[in-house]
Order: structure tokens, then C-alpha cells, then sequence
């Protein structure tokens, strides 16, 4: 079995040896760098499955880089930063991270959200859906695909995945708990910024008119919803 790579960007040097080290133990392949010019240039040179980026890093800071990344690829990001400032956390989200760690965090901790990003199975039941419909919105569970009056929606792979979520359990309201659980694991519960910055974006790229949502729907105090196919038919 081909070892899963991950690329570690930190300009503290004994970060960037404890993460190396304790990555490498658990039988994943390591590379690192120290500013952000480093950084790019390996990501141009190989293909990796994960990236740990730190925000702070000097060239390019880890922000920027993410935003690069995100032009051509859908690697997954854990973001990290000695800064737990809720502001960092939702601009990395929103530039399309898929976590954000805040130094000083355990071993275990940073091995587990690790494992949780590499598993690229999305969340829901075996086997071939027929796809989501909605007032012109398509959602195709098989092809990863979501469609607006028969044009392709541009989602990340972790908005498709919150997107798909949503659309499986459409009719059922979904707490932002179960939402985190489900998309990005167990040992997550409290992070309801993430639930909230994603649904954001996805109503950006999906909403004709965001200020009245037509299918991902805010149920006040609780959480998201997305209409059943049958409501259409009884509108």
C-alpha cells in the first residue's frame, strides 16, 4: 500500500521536527519547509494528500499560500496558528481550509483530525443514490456534481460534501453538531463556526438570492435544512 505524503509547513524548527516525527511514526511520508516560497515550489513539484500549514510562516504567509493552493487543487488544509483568534479561523474556512488547529494542541489530537482528513470517504449510506433534485438544483451523489438550472456548481470537495449531507437528509432539520460529526468526525462538536462559514459559501455558489435562501435553509437556534423533493411538487 502506497504511504499517504504530507507536506508540513512551519518556520519554527522544532515544530516542524515534532510534527515531521510524529507523522512519520504513525507510517505516513514527510516533507517540510519553512516559508511559504518553499512551500509552493514542493507542492508544484509533488503531489501530496495533505497539507499542514501553518499561518504565520514568513514569503507567502500560510493564507496566502492556501489561497494559491486552492486556484488549482482540492488537497486537503489543516491550518495552524498560535493565534486562536475566531477571526483567523473563519478567513482560513473561508478561503478553503478544511480545519484549523490552534497551537499548542496534543499529539494525539493532531494525529486524530490527520486521520480524519485522509479519509476521503464521504459520510452517508453504501451505494448508489439517485440524486437530489430541488427547484433546479441538482445534487449527484455518484458523480459529485451539484448543478443549478442545469449548470455545474464549482464546489470545493468539502463544500460538496456539507452540500451532500444536507441533501441526504433533506426534510430533516440538522444540528450543527450532527453536521460536524458527520463531515469532518467525531471529535468534533463545538466547531459550529465551521457548519456556519461553509453553509456561507455554498449559498454564495448555489442561492439565487442569498438573502432568501431557496435550499439550504436556516432553522433559528438549531441549524440547517434542505427542502424534499416533494415540497416542490406541493408548492
Amino acid at each position: 500500500m502506497t504511504q499517504q505524503s504530507i507536506l508540513v509547513v512551519d518556520d519554527e524548527a522544532p515544530m516542524r521536527k515534532l510534527l515531521s516525527s510524529n507523522l512519520r511514526a504513525s507510517g505516513y511520508a514527510v516533507r517540510s519547509a519553512a516559508d511559504g516560497t518553499e512551500a509552493l515550489k514542493l507542492i508544484e513539484e509533488h503531489p501530496f494528500d495533505l497539507l499542514l500549514l501553518d499561518i504565520n510562516i514568513p514569503g507567502p504567509n500560510g493564507l496566502q499560500v492556501l489561497e494559491a493552493v486552492r486556484r488549482g487543487a482540492e488537497t486537503p488544509v489543516l491550518m495552524l496558528s498560535g493565534r486562536a483568534r475566531e477571526r483567523d479561523t473563519v478567513e482560513a474556512l473561508d478561503l478553503g481550509a478544511d480545519d484549523y488547529l490552534s497551537k499548542p494542541f496534543g499529539v494525539a489530537e493532531l494525529l486524530a483530525r490527520v486521520k480524519a482528513l485522509l479519509r476521503r470517504v464521504t459520510p452517508g449510506p453504501k451505494g448508489p443514490l439517485p440524486p437530489y433534485r430541488y427547484q433546479g438544483l441538482e445534487v449527484d451523489f455518484s458523480a459529485r456534481r451539484a448543478r443549478v438550472e442545469g449548470v455545474e456548481v464549482p464546489l470545493t470537495r468539502r463544500e460538496f460534501e456539507v452540500l451532500a449531507y444536507l441533501a441526504r437528509n433533506a426534510g430533516k432539520v440538522l444540528l450543527h453538531r450532527q453536521v460536524l460529526h458527520a463531515i469532518w468526525g467525531g471529535q468534533y462538536g463545538e466547531e459550529s463556526d465551521y457548519v456556519w462559514t461553509f453553509v456561507q459559501r455554498i449559498r454564495r455558489k448555489i442561492e439565487p438570492d442569498r438573502a432568501h435562501p431557496r435550499y439550504v435553509l436556516t432553522e433559528s437556534g438549531a441549524g440547517y435544512r434542505m427542502p424534499t423533493p416533494e415540497e416542490a411538487r406541493a408548492a
